[in-house]
């Protein structure tokens, strides 16, 4: 059975954060990515393979080399979603905040 992936799991971990960020900078095969990181390269594979399953990186075959590149088009949903959040937590505090200030009125 496959594992459905999603860019919420993609983004959750800190090392695929730090790939997107280098990648979006420029391109790299994965051993240059390996490279950067202190954990070896087939760690590195893994998380550029959920990545890559996420689409929020794809392989281009470039020659001899296949190099990672960003592709941030799947950070439209997070940027919704959070969005959404935002909304409706601020809309939430201000009605805190009024009814705070009404019960300090009345005390």
């Amino acid at each position: 059975m496959k594992v459905r992936r999603d860019v919420y799991q993609a983004i959750a971990d800190p090392t695929r954060r730090a790939i997107i960020n280098l990648v979006a900078a420029q391109s790299y095969n994965v051993n240059t990515i390996a490279e950067k990181f202190d954990m070896t390269r087939q760690a590195i594979s893994l998380h550029v393979k959920i990545l890559e399953e996420c689409g929020l990186l794809i392989i281009k075959q470039s020659g001899r080399e296949r190099l990672c590149e960003v592709q941030l088009d799947q950070l439209e949903e997070v940027a919704t979603w959070i969005d959404q959040s935002r909304r409706l937590w601020s809309r939430r505090f201000e009605k805190l905040d009024k009814y705070l200030k009404q019960k300090n009125q009345e005390q």
